[in-house]
Parts: C-alpha cells; structure tokens; sequence
C-alpha cells in the first residue's frame, strides 16, 4: 500500500482564500476547490493530503494589537504541527500582514521571522518515522498600496519587494526549498493583497510543480 504524504500549508488570508475586497465588509472566501490549496491537491492526485492551515492576519512572529494575540503565526506553528504530523512537506508562505505600517518592520526585520518559523519547525521532528519534515518556503508576491487597505500598508510595498532575496536565502541557509510567487502571480489591484481566482490557479500548479519535483516525480502541468 503506497503512503499518503501529508503536506502541511502555513499561511495567511492567500491561504484562506480570502478573495480580493473593497471594504472590510466584503470579506468573500473562494471555494476550497477554487483556492490554490484546492488547486494543488487537485494537481498532485492520489497519493497526497493538503492540509489548509490559512488564517487571514497571520504574521510571522507578531501579536497584532488590533486583531489580536491570535494572528501570531509563531505562537500558532507549534500545536499546528503537532495536530497535524506526521507531515512530510510543511508549505510556509507567510510575511505579507508583517508589513502593515503599525509593526514597523524592515524586510530584514521580517526574513528573521522566517527564520524563527523555521528553527521551529525543525525542532519538532514532526515527519514520519521522527526525521525533520520537508519545508518548501515561498516569498509571497509584493504588495500594492491601494485600495482600502492602502493606508494599513503605507510603505510595505517597497519593502515587500524586498523578501524575495531574503527568504531565498533563509531557505538556503536551512537547506529549504524555495518558491518566488511572484515569478508567477500579482496581487489584485483591487486591494493590493490578495489574489483572484486566475492567480489562485496559477499558484496552485506552480506549487504542485515543485513539491512534485522535491518528490522526484515532476512532470507537465
């Protein structure tokens, strides 16, 4: 009987699905089968279990004063992954709520934040059998200021634009994997954040794609 691997997806309201918004009272969530974690178990078929850990306003590390102690995307990790293991891959792609102008962090500020999800992680011996889980880090594509949500993130896009290296080499360090997103998708111009449905599918393939690869079973998507 061949082995399910488990994939663990960490992240934010990209993760969730959150679809773009003009208002705080619009917040819509794509169809789990529109949404790029759909898309990607859709992807990699039998064999795999995508498991959905989005919460919108994850940060890497923070408490958010505003939407609470339960944003903190380090706080969280620990008894996520414990509910969760055996993981074979954990998908992080988080970083994006960390610029919002009232944290006031650099992109170098962020990337440590990653590097602290990581050390976790690999702390736990979470993968089958007790060894380290895979981690296939992803830089989440750079931020727009418009829209409604302009304001909160006054001064993030330019450091958004920023992760991309740093994550990149964060991942190397740790011997991750690594994932640009923004080689392949843009945030919706209609909030700057997140991502419509073409992006939501886009993402998801591209993703399937590496996590195929990392499985030595890459092939055309």
């Amino acid at each position: 009987m061949t082995r399910v691997r488990r994939i663990l997806c960490y992240g934010d309201s990209n993760t969730h699905g959150s679809a773009p918004a003009r208002s705080w009272y619009d917040s819509q969530r794509f169809d789990e089968t529109a949404r790029w974690t759909g898309v990607l178990t859709e992807a990699l078929g039998k064999g795999f279990r995508v498991i959905e850990e989005g919460l919108p306003g994850r940060t890497t590390t923070l408490d958010d004063p505003i939407e609470g102690a339960s944003r903190n995307g380090l706080t969280y990790l620990e008894p996520c992954v414990d509910s969760h293991r055996p993981l074979d891959t954990i998908v992080v792609m988080l970083g994006s709520n960390d610029l919002k102008t009232r944290f006031s962090l650099t992109s170098e500020d962020i990337a440590r934040g990653l590097v602290a999800l990581i050390e976790l992680i690999l702390s736990g011996k979470s993968g089958p059998a007790g060894t380290d889980p895979r981690i296939l880090v992803i830089a989440p594509a750079p931020i727009e200021e418009v829209g409604f949500l302009g304001e909160i993130f006054s001064g993030g896009a330019v450091k958004s634009g920023q992760l991309a290296e740093k994550y990149k080499a964060v991942a190397a360090h740790f011997g991750a994997e690594y994932l640009n997103a923004a080689e392949f998708i843009k945030v919706s111009p209609v909030d700057g954040i997140h991502l419509d449905l073409h992006d939501h599918a886009v993402l998801g393939k591209a993703i399937a794609g590496k996590l195929l690869t990392m499985f030595g079973m890459g092939k055309e998507l």
